[in-house]
């Protein structure tokens, strides 16, 4: 026995040795760096909010301290920053981005214009689990989802690419709804403008948590209806609103709304591009999970009326991995309904 230890006590030193080594290379590369934010939309709304609160606190927990820079690369619901993350950022680590939750599985389901596969993409993980809502304007004549079946409804979007077009179509062509999309808006904070305006009398494909960060005062006063929740579980605070897949009367329309909405797991994605290195993506990783558990972190969030439910990046990458791997029928069909 001590001979074993003796011979294994070697290869531990150099495991540890090695480790140590790759920490300090880690360290020596965001020493004094500026590490660049990206986000896929426009200042103001849900996505972007997130991640500059991301930025004021997590370049304490990675290596070296560098300092995060938000910047802004809106653009086809996110697309186009998704795009240019896989095929022209920097693949060092120096870079990384937020996108549209559900940006990721474009290219699965045949979604024009996405240039990527996000299972090949370096997932740091996501700062919480997302329920979304379609709601209607007050004086919109549209109070519960069963009106959106007989009335229509004119809703505001980012794009036909992301959760605001997508989500949209995905009603219409499941469960018989009557949206009629206007898309265009440079963010969600663009469409909601448009809503209080009178431009648009309602929204799918909007974040709970950014009406409760933002706009919390309409849904206390009414001045919004909430028709349907877009998840797989309901939110705590919608007890009596419908869930999108109880909706479903068919077996076949749940499979397709669950590979849809499946990307709620994930509600504020953060990935980098393909080929960063191990060291430095699990120093990326590490570091986004201590910044969602750390205190002064916490009470700007809550402050800020952020939700705050963290996904590790393995487990966003696992579950961007499974919905690669949907049977074609599914996936087919379920691309059918987005169009």
């Amino acid at each position: 026995m001590f001979g074993l230890m003796a011979r294994a006590a070697p290869v531990l030193a150099l495991m540890l040795a090695t480790a140590s080594a790759r920490a300090d290379d880690v360290a020596d590369f965001y020493r004094g760096r500026n590490v660049e934010l990206y986000v896929g939309y426009s200042t103001g709304g849900g996505y972007d909010i997130y991640a500059r609160m991301l930025a004021r606190h997590m370049g304490r927990f990675i290596p070296g301290n560098p300092t995060l820079v938000p910047k802004n690369m809106e653009g086809a619901g996110s697309l186009r920053l998704a795009n240019w993350l896989a095929n022209a950022a920097p693949r060092d680590g120096s870079v990384f981005g937020t996108i549209g939750r559900g940006t990721a599985f474009d290219p699965v389901l045949g979604q024009p214009g996405a240039q990527f596969t996000a299972s090949e993409l370096s997932w740091l993980g996501s700062m919480n689990q997302e329920v979304s809502i379609c709601a209607a304007w007050h004086d919109s004549g549209i109070a519960t989802f069963q009106d959106l079946q007989s009335k229509e409804l004119l809703v505001g979007a980012v794009s036909n690419n992301d959760d605001t077009g997508q989500f949209a179509r995905v009603i219409n062509a499941v469960l018989g709804a009557k949206l009629k999309i206007v898309a265009g808006y440079p963010g969600g904070n663009d469409v909601v403008l448009a809503m209080e305006r009178g431009e648009v009398k309602g929204r799918c494909g909007w974040s709970w948590s950014s009406v409760l960060a933002a706009h919390m005062a309409w849904w206390k006063e009414k001045k919004i209806n909430i028709l349907v929740q877009l998840a797989l579980a309901k939110h705590p605070d919608l007890p009596d609103v419908p869930l999108v897949t109880d909706l479903a009367k068919t077996y076949a329309q749940r499979q397709m709304l669950r590979m849809i909405f499946a990307r709620q797991v994930m509600g504020r994605p953060f990935v980098a591009p393909p080929g960063v290195p191990k060291e430095r993506v699990d120093a990326l990783r590490k570091a986004f999970m201590d910044t969602m558990a750390d205190k002064d972190f916490r009470a700007d969030s809550e402050k800020a009326k952020l939700e705050i439910n963290p996904v590790p990046g393995d487990q966003v990458e696992a579950l961007v991995k499974e919905i690669y791997a949907t049977p074609p029928g599914v996936a087919k069909q379920a691309a059918a309904a987005l169009k």
